[in-house]
């Protein structure tokens, strides 16, 4: 069905659960602090010359802030902007892979779990982003931090439809857990723009609708940095 204003009342519907999602997690937040236990991470710490590199990216990461408007609002350029070309993960194909292995393309890094509600609630629109937006110099990267295998998550991805997402995973929760030392997660999801150097320049928890114009916006901005 169409609204007064051109918009399917399907999509208004989708973009207000999320928005009210969002909230629900800020309150949820603030209220219990961090609810993912914290777990043995087998990641490596960032090197100290490119530690240093991405301190350099400062001003150019608060500009984002005033780019993140509407469905990602709570997008916030980084105060000091880090490293994360050294997070690792497990590759579709089940073979290590780094945030490194990226280099040369802007990236939106989501953790997600399917314990997650709001995780599952902006998958569709974070499906849609990669469909619109991948390709030479821009990349969705999901990662999944259910514990075991694979099957379960795999399994909500093909029931919701993801065509253009591929299952990175990380069983150990070691990426939540190096960005929760960061200061950057506190809950899931926890999304990040990591720009072209491997350097996260923007970052945000909770859901958001990453389907529409507002996102689009802001990720022409991140590439431009």
């Amino acid at each position: 069905m169409i609204d007064g204003d051109g918009t399917p009342k399907q999509t208004r519907n989708s973009s207000k659960k999320i928005i009210a999602l969002a909230a629900l997690a800020g309150i949820a937040a603030g209220a219990l602090g961090v609810y993912v236990m914290e777990r043995p991470s087998g990641n490596i710490v960032a090197g100290v010359a490119s530690t240093d590199q991405c301190s350099l990216k400062t001003e150019a990461a608060k500009s984002l802030d005033g780019l993140a408007t509407g469905a990602v609002a709570a997008m916030r350029g980084a105060d000091t902007p880090q490293s994360m070309a050294s997070l690792s993960f497990m590759a579709p194909d089940g073979k290590p892979a780094r945030l490194s292995d990226f280099k040369g393309k802007t990236l939106l890094v989501n953790l997600w779990a399917t314990w997650c509600a709001p995780c599952r609630e902006e998958m569709p629109a974070l499906d849609a982003l990669a469909a619109k937006k991948n390709g030479a110099d821009f990349e969705v990267v999901t990662i999944n931090i259910d514990t075991g295998d694979a099957e379960k998550p795999q399994a909500f991805m093909t029931e919701i439809g993801v065509k253009s997402l591929p299952l990175y995973r990380d069983a150990t929760m070691g990426v939540f857990n190096d960005l929760k030392r960061k200061n950057l997660a506190f809950g899931l999801p926890v999304t990040m723009l990591v720009d072209k150097d491997g350097c996260q320049v923007a970052a945000m928890n909770g859901p958001a609708d990453w389907s529409g114009e507002d996102a689009v916006r802001l990720i022409d901005a991140a590439k431009k940095l």
